[in-house]
């Protein structure tokens, strides 16, 4: 269970991921060592997962979103399994999602450009396994991405 110091340090994370311990202690009003023992017991709980650099693919020359709604022909029972360790493999596969209901998967997926999509899709997505139906819906504006927890 977290105590409020473990979510006042959070909310500082979240704010400020790349802060140093001594800058973070001092705005909590802790010393580094105790800080440093809060942060080591907040990740041996699996709180905190890791630190991550979150990289712009668009600042790589990625101009293209897609999302794909998949169903799977789920006569075969490893018809998840097998389509998912496939898309795995797809480099331009941002992330794959599970999903009950009519949608079994959906994928994101990103390209330089359309042509260079249509290769993916064609080369890569169409040779996946199980594939029922697939629906394509192109990314206009992402009007909110946050990761930021309400801790």
């Amino acid at each position: 269970m977290l105590d409020d110091l473990d979510r006042r340090i959070l909310r500082y994370l979240q704010a400020d991921p790349a802060q140093s311990i001594p800058d973070l202690a001092e705005r909590l009003g802790l010393t580094a060592a105790r800080l440093s023992r809060r942060l080591d017991k907040l990740r041996d709980t699996g709180v905190i997962l890791g630190q991550r650099a979150v990289i712009d693919w668009r600042a790589l020359g990625y101009e293209v979103e897609v999302s794909l709604r998949v169903t799977l022909d789920k006569t075969n029972p490893r018809a998840f399994d097998e389509f998912i360790e496939g898309a795995r493999k797809i480099p331009e596969v941002l992330e794959i999602q599970t999903f009950l209901g009519q949608v079994d998967v959906r994928l994101s997926v990103i390209a330089r450009d359309m042509p260079h999509y249509q290769q993916i899709y064609r080369a890569a997505i169409l040779n996946l396994p199980h594939i029922a139906d697939i629906e394509a819906l192109m990314h206009v504006a992402r009007l909110k991405s946050d990761e930021v927890l309400p801790v």
